[in-house]
């Protein structure tokens, strides 16, 4: 069942009983009139920041005359990434209702195409616009299209299906953030020579098989005393990314490197913890490099348990999306900024 973050539309009647004035003096403010105390300007202008309240926005909104309804396809399970994004839409609501929009969450297993395209055509003719994190697949690829040729406006977020017709993709060079993975990894370790190790949700992934392609791409050709072990998929689960990589760990005893390509990090961190390490005869000196700043990836990099992360902002993310989706809605030009989601390496000694 979807999920609606939005609240009912703000309008100046609401600013004013927020700042505990009347109508008519939170229009002599906005309109800069005399007459107005210091204090209340204040309290007005708190008011419409505290809301993000944009009077001439919510007016122009209202004369087109229909409220739009955007869905955002996420992953099913305890992503910290993907909760980051979604928490930050709903800080949103504000933004959206002065907008009229409405903005809602569907839940599904993103990595199942049957269960994903289920999802993508449950949604038809529902909304104005979709954002949605898809397996590369061609029954997810087919369901974006139909969708778009039915007049639904459609971006990939976080993983993309560029084969398919969806109007735009938001996330960042994930090619890039994999060979800027693989340097990390590399340097890190050093002069040491042995085994890497990559665990990744799903490669049918887009942005996972980008990552491990770039990742891979670096260790040949830069460190060839390194050796890339097969990868494996936990499905960014906790439990299952903890197990394959144990077993792992337990069959190679000169491991040095792990690239872990998205969630399922609490997983990688316990199969990296002292008693599996000794399980596997073998010492703590194992470089890990991950994604993302969430309060785990965070902790584990204070730890020195994690060396580095690769950090997207889930923030821009969450509004990059919502923004080409409106201006795909209302026939607008895409401004670059808006799609451009830049990549930061993120270290115990330069925690945000």
């Amino acid at each position: 069942m979807a999920e609606t973050l939005t609240t009912t539309a703000l309008t100046l009647k609401d600013i004013a009983r927020q700042a505990g004035v009347s109508l008519a003096t939170v229009d002599r403010v906005l309109h800069n009139r005399p007459g107005v105390r210091p204090d209340t300007v204040r309290r007005v202008r708190e008011a419409i920041e505290r809301n993000s309240f944009q009077p001439h926005v919510a007016a122009a909104e209202l004369a087109r005359g229909r409220a739009r309804r955007f869905a955002f396809v996420m992953p099913s399970g305890p992503n910290p990434f993907m909760q980051q994004i979604e928490a930050y839409l709903g800080e949103m609501s504000a933004w959206l209702s002065s907008r009229r929009l409405s903005v809602e969450m569907v839940a599904t297993d993103v990595f199942d195409p049957s269960v994903l395209v289920a999802s993508l055509e449950g949604l038809s003719d529902d909304y104005d616009g979709i954002a949605v994190v898809a397996l590369d697949h061609p029954g997810v690829r087919a369901a974006i299209d139909d969708l778009v040729d039915a007049g639904t406006k459609v971006v990939t977020l976080v993983s993309d299906v560029p084969s398919s017709r969806r109007h735009h993709y938001i996330g960042i060079d994930n090619i890039a953030a994999g060979r800027t993975a693989g340097a990390l990894v590399g340097r890190l370790v050093g002069q040491r020579p042995g085994k890497v190790a990559i665990i990744a949700g799903s490669q049918g992934l887009r942005d996972h098989a980008e990552r491990i392609f770039g990742f891979i791409q670096v260790m040949a050709s830069e460190f060839p005393g390194l050796s890339v072990l097969p990868v494996l998929e936990g499905r960014d689960e906790d439990a299952r990314s903890e197990q394959v990589l144990a077993r792992l760990l337990g069959r190679h005893a000169d491991i040095v490197g792990l690239y872990n390509v998205g969630a399922g990090t609490q997983g990688v961190a316990n199969a990296l913890s002292e008693k599996a390490l000794s399980d596997a005869g073998r010492d703590r000196q194992v470089v890990f490099v991950g994604h993302d700043v969430t309060a785990l990836t965070r902790r584990l990099l204070l730890q020195g348990v994690m060396d580095a992360a690769i950090s997207q902002n889930p923030g821009h993310e969450a509004r990059a999306a919502v923004r080409v989706l409106l201006a795909l809605a209302r026939g607008e030009p895409i401004l670059r900024e808006q799609e451009k989601i830049r990549i930061d390496i993120v270290m115990r000694d330069n925690l945000p």
